[in-house]
């Protein structure tokens, strides 16, 4: 668990996140050790360790609000909910006196070698979210590389991969933290799928600019 001007944030592994403030915000839920009821779930993309049927049934309820993109709402309109908003990057909306914004999340060089193009398509409007809760900015990249859209970005708090395969290594990691300058680095996507809690110790040790934090597995 990890505090900051008022808000908690709390790592379930991979890149699954619980934000809570005015409202409990729950990102990606991925094996999920327990339920969590959330007033608020956000999905970065249709992959299964992102868009979990099983773990979405332990978050969601009839009072969640539940943000994705395009892609996944087909997947999704069977779970229990009070509203379902697609968004695609770009995207700016409030819910419950929070402030989401959709982020661009795509690779350039993660390349599938089964179908020779990228693990995450630009094109495919996955995405990543800037997320405004008591006046904290939350940026969780979703599954991306280091991208051009990042050179504009501010945030207070950012969520990175660090496991290289689909997403960014930790060097490049470290020149996403160099780009954006935020006051506090959470790693993620390591431990689960891919790359190991050795990627998160490599990213605070190679990291001059600002705190990081390795939550430990909730």
């Amino acid at each position: 668990m990890f505090k900051f001007n008022g808000i908690e944030i709390n790592w379930h592994g991979h890149d699954t996140f619980t934000i809570f403030g005015n409202k409990k915000i729950c990102i990606d839920p991925y094996k999920l050790k327990k339920p969590i009821q959330a007033d608020i779930i956000l999905i970065s993309h249709n992959h299964f360790d992102h868009l979990s049927i099983d773990d979405l049934h332990m978050v969601a309820d009839n009072k969640s609000i539940i943000i994705s993109p395009t892609e996944c709402v087909d997947q999704i309109s069977t779970i229990p909910h009070k509203e379902i908003i697609s968004i695609i990057p770009y995207d700016e909306i409030t819910v419950c006196d929070i402030k989401i914004k959709a982020m661009p999340a795509y690779n350039i060089d993660k390349i599938n070698p089964d179908t020779q193009k990228p693990f995450h398509p630009k094109g495919d409007n996955k995405i990543g979210f800037i997320i405004n809760i008591k006046n904290v900015l939350v940026y969780h990249t979703g599954d991306s590389d280091l991208i051009p859209e990042m050179n504009h970005v501010k945030t207070d708090i950012l969520l990175i991969p660090v496991s290289g395969t689909y997403v960014m290594t930790v060097q490049e990691a470290v020149l996403a933290i160099e780009k954006i300058k935020p006051k506090i680095v959470i790693p993620m996507h390591y431990g689960t799928i891919v790359g190991s809690v050795s990627d998160a110790y490599d990213l605070k040790k190679m990291t001059k600019l600002c705190e990081v934090k390795i939550l430990t597995k909730e």
